[in-house]
């Protein structure tokens, strides 16, 4: 049976000998947030069922693809997709693509998600700056034997998400008049929504909103020394003392409103890193 190592190196390979290589930029492609893939001339899409080791995505909003190609002048790999602990995959699992984009050098890393409201100053459709996480899921990708070949075995985590990065996404939003918030992403396991008391508890321990994907990807991308950066569109308000029941196709409709400006946001972000 292969080990981890083993499992990247040979899905790193099979991608090089099918000319996915020469990118040094990652992107992950969240809930409903599809649509910045029609801003990359594509030269090369493959399923993740082709691809060794790849898990198969189980939301319906994910394409499943991993596409090659120049995204503003820069070559980019974009991940079509992502995968959850809620769909019963291991931690390695993952994060294994991101350890294949690290694998065929992918150095900065970019990813988006589709995130509950839980600051109620701001408003539903905005985008969210991820300043910070808080990891609640019940596992993480680095528990278990540390693979030195990627990362140390205490990997620093006091600024997971890069500050140059972020300073330009900053400056970016504020020369195209865009509202982008800064804060907090808390991730939980799913697949079900939070309770009242449940939203409470984050937003009193500091949370800006609330999703169920992003912080293994982060943990992983940063033990590797990977570059990175990532927007919360927040799609649905999380107030515990005014809670409607949210329907999956209303957070689809207000990420699909919200992708338009993100797409911007990211193309502008991608000349400039």
């Amino acid at each position: 049976m292969l080990d981890t190592l083993e499992k990247v190196k040979e899905a790193a390979s099979f991608l090089q000998n099918k000319g996915f290589s020469g990118a040094s930029l990652g992107i992950v492609l969240g809930t409903g947030l599809g649509n910045l893939a029609t801003y990359i001339n594509v030269e090369k899409s493959i399923s993740y069922a082709e691809i060794p080791h790849f898990p198969v995505s189980t939301v319906e909003s994910h394409a499943g693809k991993l596409l090659f190609g120049t995204l503003m002048n820069k070559k980019v790999l974009a991940m079509q997709g992502r995968f959850h602990f809620y769909e019963g995959y291991s931690m390695e699992q993952i994060v294994h693509p991101i350890r294949v984009m690290h694998q065929i050098g992918i150095e900065t890393l970019f990813l988006s998600n589709a995130a509950g409201l839980l600051n109620l100053s701001w408003n539903k459709g905005d985008l969210m700056l991820i300043d910070d996480h808080i990891n609640l899921l019940p596992d993480n990708p680095l528990i278990g034997k540390n693979i030195s070949a990627l990362g140390p075995r205490f990997p620093d985590m006091s600024a997971p998400y890069h500050f140059g990065l972020n300073q330009i996404f900053e400056k970016v939003a504020a020369d195209h008049g865009i509202h982008l918030r800064k804060g907090v992403y808390a991730s939980m396991p799913g697949p079900m929504l939070e309770t009242r008391a449940e939203y409470r508890f984050l937003q009193r321990i500091g949370a800006d909103a609330i999703g169920m994907s992003t912080v293994p990807e982060v943990i992983a991308a940063v033990h590797m020394g990977m570059k990175v950066a990532a927007i919360s569109v927040l799609t649905d308000e999380c107030n515990p003392d005014n809670l409607k029941p949210a329907k999956l196709e209303d957070i689809l409709a207000v990420a699909a409103r919200s992708e338009i400006v993100l797409s911007k946001l990211v193309c502008d972000w991608v000349q400039l890193i």
